[in-house]
């Protein structure tokens, strides 16, 4: 569960290492994102000669969130920190970077971003 301002770390390599989200398209003023949405962020630290420059607008997929997340099963789903994967604009489901690092989500893969899911290290 994200809101406005929200620091991510970037789970790809892409060239950014930290995000901060702005918002939420096509979401009209819902207040929290969660594992699985596409968010509007600024890239706000990134490295040197990398896709993506500090300042960039860009659009990311959630993959990971410190707040739990239920399934329907009744488990839930936590992580260790708030983590995106840069995407290539917001109408294409494919990810910037070529790598995918640590876990994501399942969630990821059924909001049909199969491409991510199948650079991932693992699947929770």
């Amino acid at each position: 569960m994200l809101q406005l301002r929200s620091m991510l770390t970037v789970a790809d390599n892409s060239g950014a290492k930290k995000v901060s989200m702005i918002g939420m398209p096509g979401k009209g003023n819902r207040k929290y994102a969660y594992v699985g949405e596409i968010i509007n962020a600024s890239v706000k630290k990134a490295i040197p000669y990398g896709q993506v420059k500090k300042g960039e607008k860009i659009s990311a997929v959630i993959v990971r969130t410190h707040k739990e997340k239920r399934r329907k099963d009744g488990s839930y789903i936590r992580f260790d920190d708030n983590a995106c994967v840069i995407l290539q604009s917001k109408e294409v489901k494919d990810p910037k970077g070529t790598r995918i690092f640590g876990p994501i989500a399942k969630e990821v893969k059924e909001a049909g971003f199969n491409k991510i899911a199948s650079l991932a290290e693992e699947l929770y």
